[in-house]
């Protein structure tokens, strides 16, 4: 088996990343995060950016959220420059960030505050149908500190696609999850991603969950942060993480992931 390194991008793009350069300036030294990295996701497509820490995946997935800014190159959403944050760029991260003093709903209904026009009652109903989506609709009233990690999380994932955005942006959202809570959320992932027709750009530094969840996965090397290489994920769906197909997927773009570092060691597979 050999995975088809991907060269061409046939699919009009509902994502343009342009030759984005990024520098950090600290008290010592200039950081230089990105040069000149160029991406194009195709609507609907499932795109994995992999690489080890400091690599850049992070401050990337913020310059297209449009939480931070290029010091060169532009970014377009369905062929417009992203200026700022929108609401069809929603952003999920590592951390929940749920507010504690607020219940699951109106955690929830929270990011629907960015939907103008909707009256209460409209909030709670799509409330409720994202907290159906995600297998939380029996906590619709529970309280935040009452919820596991896997179920907080799920909480996040509502509010991210409550306003229903055109993209959704994840940070690493299950790296702080155990084993068996990732490997669930990784099926409802796919799922929730086949029945509401999401684009999603997933960062992430473990090559088997890029390989379980995109359709694409994109190899960074840091120092500075480039795209070394692309592959095609050809499995069917949904994805078991431990199939050996799959672990032979992640072996051989380890392996290409490694070549182009200078060390190694900081790729899970």
């Amino acid at each position: 088996m050999t995975v088809q390194t991907e060269l061409v991008n046939e699919t009009p793009s509902k994502l343009s990343v342009g030759a984005i350069t990024k520098r950090f300036r600290t008290s010592r030294r200039e950081v230089h995060a990105l040069d000149r990295v160029s991406l194009e996701v195709a609507e609907g497509e499932f795109v994995c950016l992999v690489g080890p820490s400091g690599c850049g995946k992070s401050t990337l997935l913020n310059i297209i959220a449009g939480l931070d800014f290029a010091d060169e190159g532009a970014v377009l959403c369905d062929g417009k420059p992203v200026s700022g944050p929108g609401r069809q760029r929603m952003v999920m991260f590592q951390e929940h960030a749920l507010f504690p003093w607020l219940d699951v709903t109106d955690n929830v209904m929270f990011g629907l505050k960015l939907k103008p026009g909707l009256t209460n009652h409209e909030r709670k109903e799509v409330a409720k149908f994202y907290l159906k989506l995600v297998g939380l609709e029996k906590f619709a009233h529970s309280s935040i500190h009452e919820l596991s990690g896997g179920m907080k999380q799920r909480v996040a994932l509502a509010r991210a696609l409550a306003p229903n955005p055109r993209i959704l942006l994840m940070d690493e959202p299950f790296a702080a999850l155990d084993a068996l809570t990732r490997e669930q959320l990784y099926g409802d992932i796919q799922r929730i991603w086949r029945d509401r027709k999401k684009t999603i750009v997933f960062v992430t530094h473990n090559v088997r969950e890029a390989v379980c969840l995109g359709d694409r996965v994109v190899l960074f090397s840091p120092h500075p942060g480039r795209i070394c290489e692309e592959f095609r994920i050809d499995l069917p769906r949904p994805r078991d993480i431990n199939s050996v197909t799959l672990a032979q997927y992640a072996t051989q773009i380890t392996k290409a992931l490694k070549s182009h570092l200078k060390t190694d060691g900081e790729v899970s597979e």
